[in-house]
């Protein structure tokens, strides 16, 4: 039996499961899902976990939907499958950070990412009751282009991915390893026929962010003065980013489905590099390095960012700014 002929009654449909719900990001969409009325699967490795899971479960209890605690291991596909069974669709938020790396992020981890990715999709299409998978990608995977290449102001949108040499040649660790799970992802999904979205996400932001999210958004800034100068260093709300992702998956029922560029703030001028610099806790000169720019559009920077297809979607119920080219 073909698995997209697989039953599912109403109640299936609004359970799905979370590779990482208990990270800063992982626990805004557990409750954005909770909002929604969905039963969501949060996957636990340990009994610290476990307890977290609980906790949640308090804080949460007023909202509409519910949370179960699910065992399994990202690194073992079959332990997966068993944790999927019986969702219908999955959220892979989980990445992975190295605290020792010098930014937070090591080259060892760019393996890893890739490697879970690949188990989490294997698993996707290897259990009966999913029909769809969301991936949280990275912006990073789409924007680390060389420009010398190009003729002219060039626009980074879904449809843009970095170069694969550039990150390695750079260094750039963190972008390396979304670029090649993202990759994965798409590889295994179009190879199946299978239902899959991402969302390439510009730096996670709010309120005592580092305190909240310390490593990834380090790891994230590694590069962050070329960023600056190219024009596509941006920055998405934490709350603003986990109301994209169930958008996003509530539209994949109506067959939207594809990759999504995600940012609502573009770092163009000195103005919004101190913002950045006052709400990460990270220094001015590590955003915008010697770069004293005023303007609030340069247009000679090589690049310009477009969530034009995003924009879209989403503006009928969340709208969001865009920066068009």
């Amino acid at each position: 039996k073909n698995i997209y002929d697989y039953d599912l009654d109403q109640d299936n449909a609004k359970i799905v499961c979370i590779t990482d719900g208990l990270t800063f990001f992982g626990r805004t969409i557990v409750e954005r899902l909770l909002l929604h009325g969905y039963t969501v699967r949060v996957i636990v490795n340990t009994p610290d976990d476990l307890e977290r899971v609980r906790a949640m479960k308090d804080e949460t209890a007023k909202f509409h939907g519910r949370i179960e605690e699910v065992s399994a291991k990202l690194t073992e596909t079959e332990s997966l499958v068993d944790a999927f069974d019986g969702c219908y669709g999955v959220f892979h938020t989980s990445g992975f950070i190295d605290p020792s790396g010098v930014s937070g992020y090591s080259k060892y981890m760019v393996e890893i990412e890739a490697k879970v990715s690949e188990n989490v999709m294997n698993a996707c299409t290897m259990t009966q009751s999913v029909r769809r998978c969301l991936m949280t990608s990275s912006l990073l995977a789409c924007l680390w282009q060389n420009s010398t290449q190009l003729g002219r102001r060039s626009v980074i949108d879904h449809s843009s991915w970095s170069d694969e040499s550039l990150c390695k040649d750079k260094k750039l660790w963190y972008a390396l390893g979304k670029l090649k799970a993202e990759k994965i992802a798409w590889k295994i999904a179009e190879d199946k026929g299978f239902k899959l979205s991402t969302i390439c996400a510009a730096l996670v932001t709010s309120l005592n962010i580092l305190h909240h999210n310390p490593t990834p958004t380090i790891a994230y800034l590694k590069g962050g003065e070329e960023m600056y100068g190219n024009g596509v260093l941006a920055t998405v709300d934490v709350n603003t980013l986990a109301k994209v992702h169930v958008k996003v998956y509530e539209e994949m029922n109506k067959a939207s489905f594809g990759r999504y560029v995600c940012f609502d703030k573009v770092i163009t001028g000195e103005y919004e590099a101190v913002e950045l610099a006052n709400e990460t806790s990270i220094s001015l000169e590590r955003i915008r390095g010697d770069k004293y720019d005023f303007c609030e559009k340069d247009l000679t920077k090589p690049f310009c960012l477009s969530n034009r297809r995003l924009s879209s979607l989403m503006s009928t119920t969340y709208p969001i700014s865009c920066l068009e080219s």
